[in-house]
Formats: structure tokens, C-alpha cells, sequence
């Protein structure tokens, strides 16, 4: 099981300067995860939306409230949330197999139990042949997909995203929405995905929380229960969209 549970989180950013007033970004958000759920944070930029998943990771302390996992309070980062990240944060230095092998390297897993865990990884996420190329030498859809092979290789039990799939072109975001949506399936881990675009939202996510502008508390929780992979043409969809959208265009009205 790995139920996430945040309860009343707070989180203020001190100023740079004595004159320069603190920054609160998220103020009493409370929602739960349950286990094997895929969960979108969905909102305009600014809205928190990272810095909860920052929270999330360990990266960050909330200032009020509690981020439970399994309601242990999370703390530090760990081995049990892995995060995927837009600009990849691949080691340039390594191979592929590398790459994916290095959190194993860093568990102390034995050499023969990784190579096996890193070959199956690599036939997961659709790269076998390119074991031994570099980051450089591969596109940005190979390289995301390198990302996603080594934040699974250790089998955590929650899956971070932050916008994994911003970077991308929108021919190639399209198919890497698609490869996640099959790679989900196969490894059910509970995740929590960043994401400005509602149509990514809806086309990966069992439930959709939308925050409000800055400071960041949840506006709306959506449930998407549609059958996967889901078409941008279904008018279940599409009313799902709109939906959505004029939630986000709410938020939007009032801050101007």
C-alpha cells in the first residue's frame, strides 16, 4: 500500500531581504492518494503546483500541516518516491544501462541482479539496442524514456512527475502520453504527475486535483473514470476538457 495524505499543507518562502516581504505559495491543501492511483496536480504556473511536489520528494518541509506516506510523516527524500524530472537529469557521462543502473549501484543491489532488473527496464520503456549510447546521442523522447526506466528500476512506490514531457515537441509529447499510459499499466505504481495541460491531465490520470492561483490550495477533485487509452474526440472527453478548462479560466478571471 502507499497512500499519500496531505493534511492542511502550508508553505511559506521567506523573503531575499528584510524588505522584501515572504512569498506563501500553498495554504491548507488537503487531498489523499490511494494506492496504484495516477493523480494529476493541474494549474496555471505559479500556482504551488511544484513546490508540493518538491514536498512530496522530500526535497522541501511544509510550513503547516502534514504530507503522510502510508501516514508515516515524509521527511528527507527516499528510496519509496522517485521523481522524473522535465530536463531528464541524466548523468552525460554514461551509458544507458548506466544510467537506469545507478540508483541499483547505490542500493547495493548485486551485479547480476542488476543487469537483469536494467535489461528489463530497457525492454519496458522501448529501448533495447540502445543500451550502450549516451544521453547525447539520443533524442529527447529516448532520454525521458531513460528517465522513467531509472526511476522505476528501483522499485519505488510512488512515482513523482514533474512535467516530465514539457520539453518535448507535441508529436512527440503525444506519443510519450501514450508509452506512459502503457508503462503505468504495467508497473501500477501510485503517482502524482505536474502538469499545466489539461489534455495531458485527462489522458493519463485516474483523478485530477486543480489548484487555484498563488497561495495554491485545491480548487476541484475530478475523477477521469474512462476507459484507457482515451480519444481527444470521445465527447465524454471533450465535456471533460471544458470542464476542466473553465475551472483553470476561473482562476485566471479572478486574478486579473
Amino acid at each position: 500500500m502507499s497512500v499519500i495524505r496531505a493534511i492542511g499543507v502550508g508553505k511559506v518562502f521567506p523573503g531575499h531581504s528584510a524588505a522584501d516581504p515572504p512569498v506563501r505559495a500553498l495554504k491548507d491543501v488537503n487531498f489523499t492518494v490511494p494506492d496504484k492511483e495516477f493523480c494529476s496536480l493541474l494549474g496555471h504556473s505559479g500556482c504551488g503546483k511544484t513546490t508540493l511536489l518538491s514536498i512530496l520528494a522530500g526535497f522541501e518541509a511544509p510550513s503547516e500541516g502534514r504530507l503522510l506516506l502510508d501516514d508515516r510523516p515524509i521527511g528527507k527524500p527516499g528510496w519509496e518516491r522517485t521523481m522524473i524530472f522535465q530536463d531528464y537529469a541524466l548523468f552525460p557521462w554514461q551509458t544507458v544501462a548506466d544510467n537506469i543502473s545507478f540508483g541499483l549501484e547505490m542500493r547495493n543491489v548485486k551485479s547480476t541482479e542488476r543487469r537483469r532488473i536494467v535489461e528489463e527496464h530497457i525492454a519496458l520503456v522501448g529501448l533495447k539496442g540502445f543500451e550502450k549510447r549516451y544521453p547525447h546521442q539520443l533524442s529527447g523522447g529516448m532520454r525521458q524514456r531513460v528517465s522513467i526506466a531509472r526511476a522505476l528500476a528501483v522499485n519505488p512506490h510512488v512515482l513523482l512527475m514533474d512535467e516530465p514531457f514539457a520539453a518535448l515537441d507535441a508529436q512527440n509529447r503525444a506519443l510519450m502520453q501514450k508509452e506512459m499510459v502503457r508503462i503505468w499499466d504495467h508497473a501500477r505504481k501510485t503517482c502524482v504527475l505536474v502538469t499545466h495541460s489539461i489534455e495531458e491531465a485527462i489522458a493519463l490520470s485516474d483523478r485530477i486535483l486543480v489548484m487555484t492561483k498563488r497561495p495554491g490550495t485545491i480548487k476541484a477533485d475530478i475523477r477521469v473514470e474512462l476507459p484507457r487509452p482515451r480519444s481527444e474526440d470521445d465527447p465524454q472527453v471533450l465535456a471533460l476538457r471544458r470542464q476542466v478548462r473553465d475551472l483553470i479560466q476561473d482562476e485566471a478571471a479572478v486574478e486579473v
